[in-house]
């Protein structure tokens, strides 16, 4: 298992924190549809999902607590948890993800420690403002979404060059409508990975669809 012992001497390094981000799966309620979190993720890392990001915006705290530890137990690979830093500490999670709502990065840092990784969600230059303590990024959203109507408008190309670029030498990671045909282009535009959650939970064989996504040039592989 990977948990926050080992999350910072990941993201202290940029080339081994690109590895681990490029292709993350984001969890879903709705698209779970009440499969077991830890087979479906299994089946995804089996796949060549080389992260994964708890986010299940259902679930209490003390269910969310038990999922993560769970995941931390069960996975091979850094599990996130997204919002919650308070939750991610109690379940040894490897760090959290945030939305321009939540925490600030630096505040979560203090909470979680420096051995962390941090991300931010960033789609504009104010969100990338308020990011610049996040180890990476989550650039978004790229096509519409139907997992989170309140992602704002689709970036498109022009966008999501335009944020990595304020990025620096942060990694990013494109999230939001991404299908494995896009992953080529993405890589193209400067993200070191992608963020998937439809794509890979929204039906048929989890391991299959992850490994659609790892072919195209996510996942384990160099491109």
């Amino acid at each position: 298992m990977v948990g926050l012992r080992d999350a910072r001497l990941i993201s202290g390094m940029a080339p081994n924190l690109a590895r681990v981000l490029r292709l993350m799966l984001v969890t879903d309620d709705t698209l779970l549809a009440g499969r077991s979190p830890v087979e479906a993720c299994r089946a995804a890392v089996r796949g060549g999902v080389t992260c994964v990001q708890l986010r299940l915006k259902l679930a209490p705290p003390r269910e969310l607590v038990r999922v993560a530890r769970a995941l931390v137990a069960a996975l091979p690979v850094p599990v996130l948890v997204d919002d919650r830093p308070d939750v991610a500490a109690a379940a040894g999670a490897a760090g959290v993800h945030l939305g321009p709502e939540d925490v600030a990065p630096g505040l979560a840092r203090r909470v979680l420690g420096s051995r962390a990784i941090i991300g931010a969600s960033v789609g504009t230059a104010g969100e990338a403002e308020r990011g610049r303590d996040a180890d990476y990024w989550g650039v978004g959203p790229w096509k519409g979404t139907g997992t989170k109507p309140d992602a704002g408008e689709p970036l498109g190309e022009a966008g999501v060059r335009r944020i990595v670029g304020l990025a620096g030498a942060r990694p990013c990671v494109a999230i939001g409508g991404v299908e494995p045909a896009d992953v080529a282009l993405l890589h193209a535009l400067g993200c070191v990975g992608v963020a998937v959650a439809r794509g890979i939970l929204g039906g048929g064989d989890v391991e299959v669809r992850a490994r659609e996504y790892r072919d195209r040039g996510a996942g384990s592989g160099e491109r």
